[in-house]
């Protein structure tokens, strides 16, 4: 092996190349095609005039030539990754959104199977609108729901029956409504907007149905997306084989072999999550770098041995080499078959990278190594960078890079040190185990920071889970589950392989303190931890790595600002189409109302306000729920199995099922009142004789709880789903001017009347609406209202989540513009 040299200057190169991705990724809003065209001409001359003006002028350039070259390699870097953008807009003509559209496509990928319908990708051929025939120009890539249900659901969803199977590569004329791609935006929470962009979908919208609309025509079966096909005809031939004597893991088998993450029960993810093998149990970057991984070290045992078994040729070439390019095949087949998700393919390219180079018969330095895989992926994959799972894929081949150094030394121990009684294959045989354990000991532990920085939670019991898990998922339950969709019968051993797999999990999650879940740091305290985790799987001294430590102590003990003495914040988060307040004083927190419920298998408690709360290591005191309405109880079941110690407040009917749930219950009526840290509570509404049935209510919005708080100088009112009669009489009963309204059932027709704004006076105004909501909250005459009232209103589609405080109270921070970048949608 040749040391290379002229490498050594590479690292800064390609750590220009990754800032440069970097800088881009925080752009606003993107500028023209011909600003990035210029700036990458103007970048490229320039840096081949570098190139030929530095031969033999070394000294006389100095040494600026090589920050010029790394700064022109930044901002090279910075045009290629504009370019990427600009090919990926699809923008959607906002005079399409909500219109009904005849759409002519084909189906694009294997459809996830909903509660209640699917979900799918779908190549749009033709589009033409209802009303005239004329042919519109949509984004090529759509995603599409096809729900239906039998009869009303309580949210107020009018469903048509459960629809029929949609198969991948079928063709398919339908009638929909499309929107621009539009999701919730929370401090830190999921981007939904971002995930669309990366996969190329430019438009979401819904399949109508029923007796106004013709039924969805299945056209032809054509050869589109053979994978695809193949995919989904394995998926439901295995959920039809393993249902129902092993129903409790059969998703588990299903995603193992084809990616479908959906299939896995929302329950065992909770478990898998709390015991550290959520990365086992589906098709990701982790999971496709491990499988690569134990394939190469399987496969250069193989190659080692077929040389005693007489085979000549395996004296040509080298095992580890072997090993390595017969991982990466595996792998590449392994992440076609699941899908050929974009995380899988960022993979599959940084394990390319490296096994090239390691084929290269040079000695490359694994930080190299690692610099140049990163900005390959980057080039391919810009949007890499603010993946979790980009991080997660990136330290486990640099662990495994790391290993395979120490790897042959255990190796080489095993073999020749130990007892001159036991045999040599017994020793390297163990040696081989024992190092098997270490790595993946090494793994689990370099992995846990980054799991606190990205998910806020460390499972204590990750490492003895994953000591058991990592070779039985892999060495058992994989590849039996793999060679059932050849032999189904196998798939059923791999079930009952799962099966005391997930018990001892299950055992371990009910541990206490099976997992710790601690408030996300800043930026910089994260990155602090990050070069913790790098040193600590490098082969850097042990005293190198014990310093490292302390590097951690920020990121673990850090805890989020909280509002003064005597002042509040509110936190009006972005569920959709429902209510979800978070009230904090500088030692309590409330909760008002928890969101709407999605879906049988989603809400906002799951999807929003858990990892709201765990990302502040927030401990509610009261979870006060306004009425029984789904869009504001939707979430509660979810965050009160995560904040066991908070009360329970409401107006719901002593059969509800949530009471049972909470440590302490209590009706809201008028007259309750306490203080919190100066701060003052009150219940406006309803009153103990509309509890008590002894008046006439016909909706449950009427017994909506109605909360003051009040620190003496600002105050606020959260006012639920009440209507004109409630509104009536809370003026009645006597109302103190407010500066901040959360405004009635979402801004609907039936709510805000005058005399009620009038009483109240605020200053602003802010509503809980989804985007494009088919209610059409808030509705356009209680717009005018507010605005003829100069009252500044805020809706949640435009700002997203909002922050507001007392001691700012004319500020109020918006999510959707704090964050704002180039692939968010900026509503009309």
């Amino acid at each position: 092996m040749h040391n290379l040299r002229w490498a050594r200057g590479l690292s800064p190169v390609l750590l220009a190349w990754c800032a440069g991705v970097a800088v881009q990724l925080q752009q606003v809003a993107l500028w023209s095609a011909s600003s990035y065209a210029v700036t990458f001409a103007a970048t490229f001359a320039a840096l081949a005039g570098l190139a030929l003006r530095g031969r033999g002028h070394s000294r006389r350039f100095g040494a600026w030539r090589p920050m010029a070259v790394c700064g022109a390699v930044g901002v090279l870097a910075f045009a290629v990754t504009a370019g990427h953008a600009l090919l990926k807009v699809q923008a959607i003509d906002p005079a399409l959104e909500g219109q009904d559209l005849v759409l002519v496509g084909v189906v694009q990928a294997m459809p996830q199977r909903q509660d209640i319908g699917w979900r799918f990708r779908f190549e749009v051929e033709t589009a033409h609108r209802v009303q005239g025939g004329q042919a519109v120009r949509v984004p090529r890539h759509v995603y599409l729901g096809w729900y239906g249900q039998d009869g009303v659901s309580d949210s107020g969803w009018n469903l048509s029956a459960l629809p029929e199977p949609v198969q991948a590569g079928e063709r398919w004329r339908l009638r929909a409504r499309l929107k621009a791609p539009h999701g919730n935006m929370n401090p830190r929470g999921f981007d939904y907007e971002l995930w669309l962009w990366e996969q190329g979908l430019g438009a979401t919208g819904t399949v109508r149905t029923g007796a106004a609309h013709p039924p969805p025509e299945r056209l032809a079966q054509t050869w589109a997306h053979p994978v695809e096909w193949w995919r989904q005809s394995v998926r439901d031939r295995l959920q039809n084989r393993l249902a129902p004597e092993h129903a409790s893991v059969a998703g588990i088998v299903v995603a193992l072999v084809t990616g479908d993450q959906a299939a896995i029960d929302r329950s065992h993810w909770d478990v898998f999550r709390a015991t550290g093998v959520a990365h086992l149990m589906s098709i990701s970057g982790l999971h496709v770098t491990m499988f690569a991984w134990l394939a190469a070290v399987a496969m250069a045992g193989c190659w080692r041995q077929s040389a005693r078994w007489g085979f000549k040729g395996a004296l040509r070439w080298p095992a580890p080499q072997v090993g390595a390019v017969a991982g990466l095949g595996l792998a590449v087949l392994y992440a076609v078959f699941s899908g050929w998700g974009v995380p899988a393919q960022r993979t599959v390219w940084m394990l390319g990278v490296v096994t090239l180079l390691r084929l290269s018969a040079r000695q490359w330095a694994a930080g190299q190594v690692c610099l140049l895989a990163a900005a390959v992926v980057l080039a391919l994959d810009p949007w890499a960078l603010l993946q979790p799972g980009f991080w997660l894929s990136f330290v486990a081949v640099a662990v495994l890079l790391w290993t395979d150094q120490r790897s042959a030394v255990v190796h080489r121990l095993g073999a020749k040190e130990g007892a001159p009684w036991c045999p040599a294959w017994v020793r390297s045989w163990v040696g081989r185990l024992w190092g098997l354990l270490r790595e993946q000991s090494v793994v689990t532990l370099a992995l846990a920071p980054l799991c606190l920085l990205f998910f806020g939670q460390v499972s204590l019991v990750g490492l003895l889970a994953n000591l058991v898990a990592i070779p039985w998922v892999s060495f058992v339950v994989t590849p039996l589950a793999m060679l059932g969709v050849l032999w189904p019968g196998l798939a059923v051993w791999a079930a009952w392989a799962l099966e005391p797999l997930t018990a001892l999990l299950v055992w371990l999650a009910a541990w206490p303190a099976a997992s710790v879940q601690l408030a996300l740091p800043p930026g910089g305290f994260a990155l602090l931890a990050l070069v913790a985790a790098l040193l600590w799987v490098s082969a850097w001294p042990r005293s190198w790595k014990l310093a490292s430590l302390t590097l951690l102590w920020p990121a673990l003990f850090w805890t989020a600002p909280r509002p003064a003495l005597g002042t509040y914040e509110l936190l009006i988060t972005d569920v959709g189409q429902g209510n979800a307040v978070l009230v904090r004083t500088a030692k309590h927190s409330l909760l008002y109302d928890a969101g709407p419920r999605y879906s049988a298998e989603s809400d906002a408690g799951h999807r929003v306000l858990v990892p709201l709360l765990s990302q502040t290591a927030e401990k509610l005191d009261v979870l006060m729920l306004s009425h029984r309405d789904s869009d504001h109880t939707g979430g509660a079941a979810a965050v009160l199995a995560m904040q066991p110690q908070a009360g329970l407040m409401s107006s719901l009917e002593a059969s509800h099922p949530l009471w049972g749930m909470a440590r302490t219950m209590q009706l809201c009526q008028r007259g309750q009142r306490w203080a919190w840290d100066g701060v003052q509570f009150e219940v406006l509404h309803p009153t103990a004789g509309a509890l008590d049935g002894a008046e006439p209510l016909a909706k449950p919005n009427a017994l909506s709880c109605v909360l003051r708080i009040s620190d003496g100088a600002r105050s606020v009112l959260l006012a639920g789903d009440i209507e004109a009669p409630q509104e009536r009489a809370l003026v009645a009963a006597g109302l103190d001017p407010v500066d901040l309204l959360l405004v009635p059932h979402h801004g609907s027709k039936t709510s805000s009347t005058p005399e009620f704004l009038a009483a109240l006076q605020p200053r602003l105004a802010l509503v809980q609406a989804g985007y494009r909501n088919r209610f059409g909250h808030p509705a356009p005459a209680v717009v005018a209202r507010y605005q003829a009232l100069h009252i500044r209103l805020i809706d949640s589609p435009h700002c997203g989540a909002a922050t507001w405080r007392s001691d700012a109270p004319e500020q109020v921070v918006c999510e959707r513009e704090r964050s704002r970048r180039y692939w968010h949608h900026a509503p009309p």
